[in-house]
């Protein structure tokens, strides 16, 4: 992957850059969101300088004047001039244009860091502006951001994905550390795994929660926050330090009546609570059954429950794969992968 990576010009110079205590580097912020300040800001707590900030909307724009006080905002190409240090702060489906366009447009990215937050990408990603003798790192905040100025402190403590050449995986360190993070190092080839992993418990934990709040008001419930906290921080101290050992409730336990009346009742508040529903009990289940919480017949009355009512052999449906009296697919809690995976 790096074999056409000239990071031998400039390397030992960038990576004393970022170490504590010699000379500071000169930073660009290129997205000015939420993300982009909030590091921006911890660089510039640590020591840095940043001289030059982009954001396209004026919400960023905004946000810049907040978190940066006194950085001019600029055009991309300008502020990547001015910079030792580039920083790349856009969506993950605007990053590979941004960086074509830095590339093509002659910005000046010769021995500079290009240093970019995507989860999705490592280093290749950066490519074109490696040809052009840029130095590529990929440092992503395992953290959601609100865009207050009090974002800098929830960097303290957790974890970047990281992807770096071999020679630049100091600097990267050190940047990581000076803005209060831990790296953890990620393989180009498992960027996409690893962002999927993030996304998945991050960002539908969200939607999950607030479907659940809507669900607790629809059956009386005045506070759902007050009812749903103290279980969701149970239940995430039980999964953290348990893993699946920690499952609870009715799946879990084979209680397939009681499932099979969550099915009934969310059919009729919520049809997009439901189809949410059945694809995390299956889940739950194919986990339960893996790790010898669930019987094998208890398994599969569940999955009988938790067939697709829409799909053929389902409750209702015309007998055929994955039904009563179809063929065994992967929902067979027989089958060698042992997980209770809906029919490919």
């Amino acid at each position: 992957m790096d074999s056409d990576v000239n990071v031998n010009v400039n390397v030992n110079q960038a990576a004393a850059q970022a170490r504590p205590h010699p000379a500071r580097l000169t930073i660009a912020v290129i997205g000015a969101g939420r993300v982009g300040t909030a590091l921006g800001a911890a660089l510039a707590r640590a020591g840095h300088q940043v001289v030059a900030a982009s954001g396209v909307s004026e919400a960023s724009r905004q946000r810049a004047a907040t978190s940066l006080p006194g950085v001019p905002l600029t055009e991309p190409h300008e502020a990547a001039a001015r910079a030792e240090l580039i920083l790349l702060a856009v969506p993950d489906d605007a990053l590979p244009g941004l960086v074509a366009g830095l590339a093509a447009t002659g910005a000046e990215l010769e021995g500079r860091l290009l240093v970019h937050t995507s989860g999705r990408y490592g280093t290749e990603v950066l490519r074109p502006a490696i040809r052009r003798g840029a130095l590529p790192l990929a440092l992503h905040p395992v953290m959601t951001f609100t865009g207050r100025p009090d974002d800098i402190n929830r960097l303290d403590g957790i974890c970047f994905g990281v992807t770096a050449p071999d020679k630049l995986r100091p600097v990267a360190e050190a940047l990581v550390i000076e803005m209060g993070g831990e790296p953890v190092f990620i393989r180009e080839e498992d960027r996409g795994l690893y962002h999927a992993a993030l996304a998945s418990v991050a960002n539908h934990l969200v939607g999950l929660v607030a479907e659940a709040s809507d669900l607790l008001r629809s059956a009386g419930a005045a506070n759902p926050a007050r009812m749903l906290g103290p279980l969701l921080s149970a239940a995430l101290d039980n999964a953290l330090r348990l893993g699946d050992a920690g499952l609870t409730g009715p799946v879990a336990r084979g209680d397939a009546d009681t499932v099979a009346r969550h099915v009934e009742v969310l059919g009729v508040a919520s049809p997009q609570a439901l189809g949410a529903y059945l694809a995390l009990a299956r889940l739950t289940a194919g986990r339960a059954l893996a790790a010898g919480l669930l019987a094998p017949s208890d398994a599969q009355r569940l999955l009988d429950v938790l067939a697709d009512p829409a799909a053929p052999g389902g409750p209702g449906g015309p007998e055929g794969q994955g039904g009563p009296q179809g063929p065994a697919g992967r929902d067979d809690p027989g089958a060698p992968d042992g997980r209770g995976e809906p029919p490919a």
